[in-house]
């Protein structure tokens, strides 16, 4: 390719490049906890609605969810008539809260466009910038957020625990299992670690004793090394057998097709 060829080139990737910085940005920085007054929820409809149609295994019935969709939309009416905010909200209750919201509203957004092979159909996009997970369908008293605003913008950016990524489920096989109850503040520490240690033991997902692990350690590889100082010591930390310190890890391919109970 000759000089004219390239430089269209570096200047479509440096467009894209900013463009990803801006999303990043936008995202981590724009959200603000502090917005209301109001009290803690109870998560006790989400609890019967995900026993009903979560699989222990983390399967789920998206047709149930749907045969309950007036108990679903109350429970997301709940959610939105209720931000957390820090004066009335424990550190525990708020990360609940938010980890909760994040999962009502993807199975609400499948729910929405089922069937679907899988949650990337709904919207393709580019990565990064119009996602799925970039659409703006979540009100929560008067703030408008996406999925992406939840994950990255509130609970990432606030609450500096990476085993949410373990918690919070992208409707598709590969994600960590949707658990079947709400995540309540007073068991949040045990469910957060059983979460860990869950998906760490699943050899759908990891095949920890062959160094093979879930591509969410690449993604996510500096909230892990923030909290254990590396990759391989936060693994050892939930694996169900330790990995050697100096071993090379490779990372599993992600299949998005939807977690779908058969």
């Amino acid at each position: 390719m000759g000089i004219q060829g390239v430089i269209p080139s570096m200047k479509i990737f440096n467009h894209f490049s900013f463009l990803f910085l801006v999303v990043i940005i936008f995202s981590t920085c724009s959200v603000s906890k502090k917005v209301s007054d109001s009290k803690p929820v109870d998560h006790q409809e989400w609890t019967k609605l995900l026993s009903a149609h979560v699989s222990p295994q983390g399967w789920v019935d998206y047709p149930g969810f749907q045969r309950d969709s007036l108990k679903l939309k109350a429970y997301l009416e709940l959610l939105s008539s209720s931000h957390p905010n820090d004066k009335y909200w424990s550190r525990d209750e708020q990360l609940a809260y938010w980890i909760n919201a994040y999962n009502a509203f993807t199975v609400k957004l499948i729910i929405d466009h089922y069937p679907v092979e899988s949650i990337k159909d709904i919207k393709k996009g580019i990565p990064f910038v119009n996602t799925v997970w970039d659409i703006k369908f979540i009100s929560i008293e008067g703030h408008e957020y996406d999925l992406n605003n939840i994950e990255h913008g509130i609970i990432r950016k606030y609450f500096d625990e990476p085993r949410i990524h373990f918690a919070v489920n992208c409707a598709s096989v590969s994600c960590p299992k949707l658990l079947n109850e709400a995540y309540t503040a007073g068991h949040l520490e045990e469910q957060l670690t059983n979460a860990a240690e869950g998906f760490l033991a699943d050899p759908l997902r990891n095949k920890v004793s062959e160094f093979k692990v879930s591509s969410i350690f690449s993604w996510f590889r500096g909230d892990f090394k923030k909290e254990a100082g590396s990759l391989i010591k936060f693994i050892n930390k939930y694996a169900p057998e330790p990995i050697p310190e100096n071993s090379e890890l490779t990372f599993l391919d992600y299949n998005w097709q939807l977690n779908e109970k058969k």
